[in-house]
């Protein structure tokens, strides 16, 4: 359980604001992994605090570079960064604890009201997608440029990796991959059937007509 950097105070799950000192606390970076200050300033706004971001390296595969909110402690993450985090913190995962996932998804749930924000890099309002499945992190993605993260949602997704959250969710995706190639091959099957069905009944009317014409033709001689 994280703490309070000023009183030692346990903070409670998903928050980082300290109930007894109110302070702030980073329960995603520090004392967890590794990182320095690249630059102090970004080009990239905080949605909460509308305040400059600074770049940090989590010095991951060389060099990894996200922006950090140094109020709120948010994290915003370009496009396939978040999964690179979690691959380096979180392996050697085998199987699926689905009792481990729903009791982290209990323990770490907030009732928050609904609220869209801008992206940092081109100030449109950002999508909030489902993380993986049963993930219980929502997430706010700008499908250009990356995803947002409140402070304690990467700790908690590492949590859901770590039983097997990312399996499930790859096992999930294969379904829907296999389900989307059957109904397509379904509906190749069906169009070629009414196809054939089509032709070999345009093939049969000019015999038909053949057909009457030659017995008109009898009728009338």
């Amino acid at each position: 359980m994280a703490v309070c950097k000023t009183c030692s105070a346990p903070l409670e799950p998903n928050t980082n604001r300290c109930q007894y000192s109110g302070v702030r606390n980073d329960v995603d970076l520090d004392s967890k992994h590794e990182f320095s200050v690249e630059s102090p300033y970004s080009d990239r706004i905080c949605p909460h605090c509308n305040i400059t971001l600074q770049t940090i390296d989590l010095k991951i595969n060389g060099h990894l570079y996200i922006e950090r909110c140094t109020e709120c402690f948010g994290l915003f993450f370009d496009p396939g960064e978040i999964e690179t985090l979690l691959d380096s913190a979180v392996s050697g995962v085998a199987t699926v604890n689905f009792k481990h996932i729903q009791n982290i998804n209990k323990d770490r749930y907030q009732s928050k009201k609904v609220k869209y924000i801008k992206c940092p890099v081109c100030q449109m309002m950002m999508n909030r997608v489902n993380f993986g499945h049963r993930s219980g992190v929502i997430i706010d993605q700008c499908h250009k440029h990356g995803i947002w993260l409140d402070n304690g949602e990467i700790t908690h997704l590492m949590e859901w990796k770590k039983a097997g959250g990312q399996i499930l969710h790859q096992q999930k995706a294969e379904q829907k991959k296999t389900q989307r190639q059957t109904a397509h091959l379904d509906l190749n099957r069906d169009f070629s059937q009414r196809h054939t069905y089509s032709h070999y009944k345009n093939d049969e009317e000019p015999d038909l007509l053949n057909t009457l014409s030659s017995v008109i033709s009898k009728l009338f001689r």
